[in-house]
């Protein structure tokens, strides 16, 4: 039992999961806030474009 417990704790395929799954939900994480942030960006200079046109 001992050496089942030492085996397990010593295995790192599972850590390199995690890892994998925290850097995927970081990357998405950022996409989201770039594309949060461009389209804000968007909208502000289509407003200033059409406030130009209008004018």
């Amino acid at each position: 039992m001992k050496a089942l417990l030492i085996r397990f704790f010593k295995d790192e395929e599972g850590l390199t999961m995690v890892e994998y799954a925290i850097a995927g939900a970081l990357v998405a994480a950022t996409a989201v806030a770039v594309f949060t942030n461009l389209g804000a960006a968007i909208v502000t200079r289509i407003t200033a474009l059409v406030a130009a046109v209008n004018t």
